[in-house]
């Protein structure tokens, strides 16, 4: 595994930052801790991080989460649904997805290289919005003769599939939204 596959496995991406508490927190203001909100790189987990007093980070920050002992400032790390983040961490969340997917591009073309059927009539291509079973059989018809090595080359390849990134954005989006699906590929759901 490579330095920075390690280093996405471990960080999270700053959704948004509370350096006064939540608001819904009825402690006097001196004794409430900073919150941030974070989406984690490797399999996109919403975390709610109580930190230190005078703790500051910004949106779109990297911070380490894994292992614990190297958690800096941080002094609690809850789980939360999307329906918990503020607001203003809702309307961050595609900016910082698609962040995540630009920067492990290979991770996510390998999704196409070597995605396989859940069931004898569903295929994990199949979950992606627009993608049925013509456009399905060109992507794995396509991939056998030359594994894909980006989402440009994928494009270029299989006529039909158009923005195979935002795609990708879209499913991950909508997995991490919401609680009730039942096949996952990207977002860890507890």
């Amino acid at each position: 595994m490579s330095e920075s596959e390690t280093d996405s496995e471990a960080s999270a991406v700053v959704l948004d930052f509370l350096p006064n508490g939540r608001a819904e927190d009825d402690r006097p203001q001196y004794q409430k801790e900073p919150v941030a909100y974070v989406l984690t790189e490797s399999d996109f987990h919403l975390l709610e991080l109580t930190l230190e007093q005078e703790t500051s980070i910004g949106i779109g920050d990297s911070i380490l989460i894994e292992p614990p002992e190297a958690r800096e400032n941080v002094t609690n790390v809850r789980e939360i649904p999307y329906e918990d983040l503020t607001s203003a961490a809702q309307s961050e969340l595609e900016h910082a997805v698609t962040d995540i997917v630009n920067r492990h591009e290979e991770r996510f073309v390998d999704f196409y290289n070597d995605a396989q059927p859940i069931t004898l009539r569903l295929h994990q291509l199949n979950l992606l919005p627009g993608i049925g079973k013509k456009l399905r059989n060109h992507v794995l018809e396509t991939r056998k003769r030359k594994p894909f090595e980006s989402f440009d080359d994928l494009e270029d390849r299989v006529s039909g599939l158009h923005n195979p990134k935002d795609i990708l954005v879209e499913r991950i989006l909508e997995e991490v939204r919401s609680d009730d699906l039942k096949y996952r590929t990207f977002a860890r759901h507890d």
